[in-house]
């Protein structure tokens, strides 16, 4: 059976996950001011260290221009999932990612919110070049842009595993989970068995590793993917970063139509 996935499909696919991923950062935005008041703009302000910066700064990150840049951000993330998007919503989703980056101090979630850029870069980049060239050739190297950047997120995090001993012993995986939503683990946890977190920190870390391998075939990089769906899963799961999941999933459809090309 073939899973290749032809590029109508996948752009629409990449759309819809991404938008959606925006959608739910954005509800995240919103809901914050009122679960955590460090995060307020007004404490943070005076980290810019120009002083003529921060008074353009304030007119955006003070709460009712700040609310009104979300609600534009969720407008347009609604409008990119049922298709609409054209070049003038990718620049303005791309410029208020870039906004949100700087009024969290580089970034608010880590690791999910340089993918969320990676895939509006690949959105903007496609309707930027649509300008120059067919469509098609546009989504084709911008579909390819965002599966190197993925994929490259999972091999670069799986060597840097493999080097480090403590993920090797599988001790570091323990000490993860102990920090988790639900720690520290019960001390009769499977997860403290040394044998068994050996063994799940050396099948992340292979999977991670050899993750290039999807482009050889679309069955190939389903599988991986798949994979990838139960990982980010599980760090939803035990660490709440439920970011995570939806960024690297709207990268999928990219990889697979990369690998079925």
């Amino acid at each position: 059976m073939s899973l290749a996935l032809e590029l109508p499909l996948a752009i629409r696919a990449f759309e819809i996950l991404l938008g959606w991923s925006l959608l739910l950062q954005t509800w995240e935005y919103l809901r914050l001011p009122a679960l955590d008041r460090v995060g307020s703009w007004a404490i943070q302000r005076v980290e810019v260290p120009s002083p003529w910066v921060r008074p353009i700064l304030d007119r955006l990150f003070l709460p009712k221009p700040y609310a009104a840049m979300l609600g534009l951000r969720g407008a347009l993330a609604l409008a990119l999932m049922l298709g609409q998007a054209g070049l003038g919503i990718a620049l303005l989703l791309f410029a208020l990612a870039l906004l949100l980056l700087m009024r969290w101090r580089g970034a608010f979630n880590g690791g999910s919110d340089f993918m969320t850029l990676v895939g509006l870069t690949g959105l903007l980049l496609a309707h930027v070049l649509g300008l120059f060239t067919e469509p098609a050739s546009a989504w084709h190297v911008a579909l390819w842009y965002v599966t190197v950047q993925s994929l490259s997120s999972y091999f670069v995090s799986g060597w840097v595993k493999l080097m480090r001993p403590e993920w090797r012993s599988g001790r570091a995986l323990t000490v993860f989970l102990d920090h988790g939503v639900y720690g520290p683990l019960p001390e009769n946890s499977i997860y403290r068995w040394p044998r068994l977190a050996m063994l799940c920190s050396w099948c992340f870390t292979l999977w991670e590793g050899l993750f290039p391998l999807a482009l050889l075939d679309a069955r190939l990089a389903a599988v991986f993917c798949a994979i990838a769906a139960v990982f980010h899963f599980l760090v939803f799961w035990f660490f709440g970063l439920n970011r995570f999941f939806w960024a690297w999933l709207s990268t999928f459809p990219a990889i697979l139509y990369c690998a079925s090309v």
